[in-house]
């Protein structure tokens, strides 16, 4: 059996595998790049669980298997709220490189609250995780992930905004300086997907 998770980024399918793999040890987990290309659906959607599910419910019409995909933010409360689902492309259409866009983003988010004292840089991340099965079968999960944005840029893990981020339950270190062990046990994805394997494994028993 295998399960398609709608994503071309690495570290993010890596993630998945790492979480998933605790509940569906017999599951093959595969990213878009272990399939043959399609057409993937433009995330136009206002919310996090509108884009997962758009991205999940594409992967299955297209290849047959069980699709995860997920949508997920930084939200920053001094900013109301943004960049939210425009997180990934908040300084401008995509990069054709993933590391400059980030870099980018980064650069932005830092010139905008360069302005706002430190105890007004709370900001989490969240993530919604869309599960849906070939027969129609839907399952939606959010996680969440407190913390503040610091005022440089620090680590070299993780990825998007990890390096801008400190969350409450490790403060002190972004989370691109934690270990895939630790970011897993905290982040938003992370409480995401331990939700929604179990379910997993369960319907795909």
């Amino acid at each position: 059996m295998k399960v398609l998770v709608a994503s071309r980024n690495a570290k993010k399918v890596a993630e998945m595998r790492r979480i998933l793999a605790e509940h569906m040890t017999t599951v093959e987990v595969v990213g878009l790049d272990d399939v043959t290309p399609y057409d993937e659906p433009v995330e136009d959607q206002p919310t996090f669980e509108g884009n997962a599910l758009l991205k999940a419910r594409a992967g299955v019409a297209v290849t047959g298997l069980p699709t995860l995909a997920d949508d997920s933010g930084l939200c920053v409360d001094a900013l109301n709220g943004m960049p939210g689902v425009l997180s990934a492309r908040w300084s401008g259409p995509p990069l054709s490189s993933k590391t400059g866009q980030d870099d980018r983003n980064n650069e932005l988010l830092l010139a905008q609250l360069s302005d706002v004292p430190d105890e007004r840089r709370t900001a989490y991340f969240t993530c919604a995780v869309a599960l849906v099965l070939p027969d129609g079968t839907t399952r939606v999960v959010d996680g969440r992930m407190d913390g503040r944005i610091i005022r440089e840029v620090r680590g070299s893990g993780g990825f998007g905004y990890d390096v801008l981020f400190e969350a409450d339950d490790r403060p002190g270190v972004t989370t691109a300086e934690l270990t895939p062990d630790v970011k897993d046990e905290i982040s938003h994805r992370g409480k995401a997907l331990r939700e929604i394997a179990p379910v997993v494994a369960d319907l795909l028993r």
